[in-house]
């Protein structure tokens, strides 16, 4: 990956890739998981918590030896074991549940999930007689230029008798081109003692991709996100132009919805029914109640209460609870505010750090001054208040309910119920002020 982060912490649609490999591997039920980490375990143990146990590899010494560190954890128990790597991101559990079944029918030691590749440079290749049976798996380093044309790969997951993998993974050597102990030997292994090796092919190779560079690590997020895309308009989601919509694993969409060309919807966002999402909108860790409107606009870690609406080209920032059938117009900009229902925000306003009631109208250009250069301090305004354009409201202070801000004033004391607050310096006109410029001198101006 040529990168500061591990390999496997890269995201798929939003997600560290071995955490969409786990969450495939959780929806099995195993007795056990292991995860086994080496080089950045503290930023693969961060990023997936308890959800499985951890076996450190110390020494990269290849895959045959990363599973062996596994064997204080699951050496002495009877069944199937499932091996999968890390940066495998589409695989699926029904996937595993086919390898599970087809392992069982075979009564096999191991059975290996392969899938035909279209271009198998890279990949392990699998080496069958001629009835078919599988004899090994070689490596792309260390195959002939006969078994090279192969396009039958190793997709890196196998189910193994567990007591019988252990075993042979001690018998694995180091003598290839790497000088590492490949877990595929193991396979090679078990063949010469006599064991049956299996093998299942998959219908889809896309699911087998594994992320060892940024292009390939574009094109899993390529078939992920088609994938999410199918699986929300199956749902009931209309989607204008799936192509152009990058929606995150786990983000959840209620029927009836729109979305627009050129939509991200991030994180664990929630987004109910009969919603409409306008093109070039990104909505980030936030929750759209039902039939809310969003044109162009960008909503970060808040809340839109049911029939409210926002944008074009205005931004919720975090913290910002929007209320009922609020209205949050064009180049307009929220955070850490809470805004009730009703209310109207029209066109280029800055809401920070703030209460707001119901019923309030918020004129054009209105500043809610929140930062001292200090501290951030907190303003409050009533049910059914005026705040009048181009008004500055410098906090903290309290505008009680039915108040009115004449426009342009600069607001530091409270208002109370009822009154209206003009705070502005009274206009002066200086008569004849133009005849006293120099331009007004300049014929060719005056013409």
């Amino acid at each position: 990956m040529k990168s500061k982060l591990y390999k496997v912490l890269h995201k798929v649609c939003g997600k560290p890739m071995v955490d969409l490999v786990l969450t495939q591997a959780e929806a099995v039920h195993p007795e056990e998981i292991v995860t086994v980490v080496g080089h950045g375990a503290e930023q693969v143990e961060k990023a997936l918590g308890d959800r499985t146990e951890y076996a450190l590899q110390e020494k990269q010494l290849g895959t045959a030896n990363a599973v062996l560190q596994a064997e204080k954890v699951l050496g002495d128990k009877e069944g199937m074991t499932l091996v999968v790597s890390g940066d495998t991101p589409l695989l699926t559990s029904e996937t595993f549940e086919k390898l599970f079944a087809y392992h069982q029918d075979k009564k096999a030691a191991a059975t290996i999930l392969t899938a035909q590749a279209p271009d198998p440079f890279g990949y392990g290749r699998i080496v069958r007689n001629d009835l078919g049976t599988v004899e090994k798996i070689v490596e792309q380093k260390d195959a002939s230029q006969t078994e090279k044309k192969i396009h039958e790969i190793n997709t890196g997951v196998f189910c193994f008798d567990n007591q019988k993998l252990f075993a042979a993974l001690h018998k694995v050597k180091n003598n290839n081109a790497q000088g590492e102990y490949y877990l595929t030997d193991v396979i090679e292994i078990m063949k010469h003692e006599g064991e049956v090796i299996a093998a299942y092919k998959m219908a889809d190779f896309d699911e087998a991709m594994g992320c060892n560079d940024r292009i390939a690590l574009a094109a899993a997020n390529k078939v992920m996100r088609r994938r999410i895309n199918e699986a929300h308009m199956r749902d009931g989601v209309s989607m204008i132009n799936p192509e152009s919509t990058y929606i995150d694993v786990g983000v959840k969409i209620g029927n009836d919805t729109t979305i627009e060309a050129d939509v991200q919807l991030k994180g664990k966002t929630v987004i109910g029914s009969d919603c409409y999402i306008g093109a070039n909108s990104t909505i980030s860790d936030s929750t759209l109640e039902d039939h809310v409107t969003v044109t162009s606009s960008t909503i970060e870690d808040s809340i839109m209460h049911s029939h409210s609406d926002i944008g074009p080209n205005s931004h919720l920032r975090p913290q910002s609870d929007i209320g009922e059938s609020v209205h949050i117009g064009n180049f307009c900009e929220v955070k850490k505010a809470t805004i009730g229902a009703r209310t109207k925000v029209g066109h280029l306003s800055y809401v920070g750090d703030a209460t707001l009631g119901s019923d309030i109208n918020v004129g054009c250009g209105v500043v809610f001054v929140n930062y001292d250069g200090v501290k951030k301090w907190h303003t409050n305004v009533g049910d059914h208040a005026f705040i009048g354009s181009n008004s500055n409201i410098v906090a903290p202070v309290d505008v009680a309910d039915h108040s009115f801000i004449a426009a342009g004033s600069t607001i530091t004391d409270g208002i109370p119920y009822h009154a209206m607050a003009i705070a502005r310096a009274r206009q002066v006109n200086k008569d004849g002020y133009w005849e006293k410029l120099p331009i007004a001198k300049d014929k060719d101006w005056n013409e």
